[in-house]
């Protein structure tokens, strides 16, 4: 389990620092969010699948699957020859991802019962921990050094290292039963998805809002997800049980898993672009830069998830992290083209900490809340709204910064606009002589708005963790509980 999350994780952390080179050599800058948003899209439409697939078929056989799919979509990635191919191949890269972090984290429900699973999860930590601090040195280094296209061959290995270790060693609990898969809701809700996110990314770039193509794209996802909603209600096993929803833990769950990976997304994205792109540093130096941001969120999660398994509570965590979280969207917005690169990683440590104090504490609650039959799909779930959130995010600020990007180019340069190639604007030494001053005033402009956009996000995570209500965690796992059946429904009534 820890290496399938080192293996989703690293290849997280260290595109993001190669982002700008990538778009330099295929000639995309438009296109630069689909480069994250394709891989989020799969990655998202099939968490749900995976978590009732692994559900009925238990978790060791999906990660089996899941890991042989993300090692073809990485081996395609590092060939890619332009960004359409790029984009495709992410996305085959995602329908892999998808099943392992929450496969992961479903599988350590099996084991170990909700009162010790903060401690597992301070394993699982460490491997974020490795991948904060190789990926994005790693993507920097090996994107000045060599070439991006290692960032993706660099899983390889990895992956490989991981596919043998889960067949020779992986024992979680498989209990296979009758069953139907909902594969009219998958297919329903990943075309309402990809609709949504089409009209997020075209919407005053590609075409004006009101363009009879951004009018369709996001009417049609909407009324889509309301023919998701009501095939879930009809059909005997739903890829997403409804009634799930009707737990205020869940639900509050949930919705803080949309907004911490919109969060997650908007920093670990664009503040490499501004480093990069207003800062002027290189590539290596830009991944050093989310280190802090990385190392902050696994110190706070490993001290959280100790203090969980100590206390039994949970509640205070994601309150104390969204505050850390406001803090550090608040303060990026003050970057501006004189910042020292010190700010910066001190703000990302702030923003990290509130990560780390707020991302497993929604998780743990859910998955002990939940009967034992949709663990798997309510674990899922919350990754699905996770990676649904940062899908969004990922789409809507990145048309915004293109937008504003236009704007302040023609602000800053009038006709010395046209002169800049925006496909290379990220790259050192590309802006004609003479407007240089000019174009890094308008990126920081333009990713300052993107900043400012952000901070909404954090007031709404704060408002979610206060809305959160407390259960004590049972001391004993699905796999070795107690005669006793009605005690979660005792410790309920208590609480």
């Amino acid at each position: 389990m820890m290496l399938a999350t080192l293996l989703a994780a690293l290849d997280q952390t260290v595109v993001a620092t190669a982002l700008p080179q990538i778009v330099t050599d295929l000639h995309g800058f438009r296109d630069l969010s689909w480069i994250v948003s394709s891989f989020l899209v799969a990655a998202t439409v099939t968490v749900p699948l995976y978590g009732k697939l692994s559900d009925l078929y238990g978790r060791r056989r999906m990660f089996v699957v899941a890991i042989s799919i993300f090692l073809v979509g990485s081996l395609l990635c590092g060939l890619a020859q332009s960004m359409g191919q790029l984009i495709a191949f992410r996305a085959l890269q995602g329908v892999g991802a998808g099943g392992l972090l929450p496969l992961s984290q479903a599988a350590i429900a099996d084991l170990f019962s909700p009162r010790e699973r903060g401690r597992y999860q301070g394993y699982i930590g460490s491997m974020w921990a490795t991948a904060a601090v190789a990926g994005p040195l790693l993507g920097g280094s090996l994107t000045d050094a060599a070439s991006w296209r290692w960032i993706f061959f660099i899983n390889l290995p990895l992956g490989a290292i991981a596919l043998v270790v889960v067949l020779r060693t992986m024992r979680a609990p498989a209990q296979v039963r009758e069953h139907r898969i909902d594969w009219l809701g998958a297919a329903v809700l990943s075309v309402a998805i990809g609709c949504l996110l089409l009209a997020c990314t075209w919407g005053g770039t590609t075409y004006p809002w009101g363009s009879p193509e951004v009018l369709a794209t996001g009417i049609a996802g909407l009324v889509l997800a309301v023919v998701f909603v009501a095939i879930e209600r009809r059909v005997a096993e739903p890829l997403l049980p409804l009634s799930l929803f009707r737990d205020r833990i869940f639900s509050v769950s949930t919705a803080g898993g949309f907004v911490v990976g919109a969060i997650i997304f908007a920093v670990s994205i664009y503040v490499p672009v501004f480093s990069q792109g207003v800062q002027q540093i290189s590539a290596t130096s830009s991944g050093v830069i989310l280190i802090p941001f990385s190392l902050g969120w696994v110190a706070a999660a490993t001290v959280t998830g100790q203090l969980i398994s100590r206390t039994g509570r949970y509640r205070l965590f994601p309150i104390v992290g969204s505050l850390f979280i406001l803090t550090g969207l608040v303060l990026l917005a003050f970057l501006r083209v004189g910042s020292p690169p010190g700010a910066v990683a001190g703000i990302l440590v702030i923003t990290g900490i509130g990560m780390g104090m707020t991302f497993q504490p929604y998780i743990i609650a859910t998955q002990n809340a939940v009967a034992v039959q949709n663990l798997g799909i309510a674990t899922a779930t919350i990754q699905f709204f996770r990676s649904m959130g940062g899908s969004l995010a990922v789409a809507a600020l990145g048309t915004l910064l293109a937008n504003h990007l236009a704007g302040d180019l023609r602000a800053q340069l009038g006709a010395g606009a046209s002169r800049v190639d925006t496909d290379r604007l990220l790259s050192g030494g590309s802006v004609p002589a003479g407007l240089s001053d000019g174009v890094r005033q308008a990126l920081d402009s333009a990713l300052h708005d993107v900043f400012v956009a952000s901070i909404p996000l954090g007031v709404v995570a704060l408002l979610l963790a206060l809305a959160l209500r407390e259960v004590p965690l049972r001391t004993w796992s699905h796999e070795s509980r107690t005669p006793d059946a009605q005690q979660p429904a005792r410790e309920r009534a208590a609480a």
